[in-house]
């Protein structure tokens, strides 16, 4: 009987290492295709990786352009504010009498401005009012 639980036994340790064998082969050969499919995402993606080099290559000097484009544009427009600054400051002293005319007639033309605004608005609110007399009801 001992000899046929031996059996038994050595049967069993015999399926036992095959199936060890087997599962070792399968791991391998997983591997195998799991490492081609590495080799070839890899080689895929190479040209998308030296294409995204390429375009943050192209955007850093882009923006060190328009970086340099928007210093020379501040650089034109503070030279044509001073400028404007300097014309304006000896407008004064060319006009002379005549500039304290025209600041007289800019501030008649205000005022007269100011009286048609308020015809308007009192012409509006007469208007207005009507409508709401209409409305009134009691």
């Amino acid at each position: 009987m001992t000899n046929l639980f031996l059996g038994i036994i050595a049967v069993a340790v015999l399926v036992m290492a095959g199936i060890q064998v087997a599962a070792i082969v399968f791991a391998m050969s997983a591997a195998r295709r799991i490492g081609r499919v590495a080799d070839r995402i890899e080689a895929d993606l190479r040209p998308v990786v030296q294409n995204l080099q390429m375009l943050t290559s192209e955007a850093a000097r882009a923006a060190t352009l328009a970086a340099a484009q928007v210093e020379r544009a501040d650089r034109m427009f503070s030279d044509l504010s001073r400028r404007v600054e300097q014309v304006m400051s000896a407008v004064p002293s060319l006009l002379g009498p005549a500039g304290t005319a025209m600041s007289f007639l800019n501030g008649l033309k205000a005022v007269l401005a100011a009286i048609q605004a308020l015809r308007r608005a009192s012409r509006r609110g007469a208007a207005h009012g009507d409508e709401e007399d209409a409305l009134f009801i009691g």
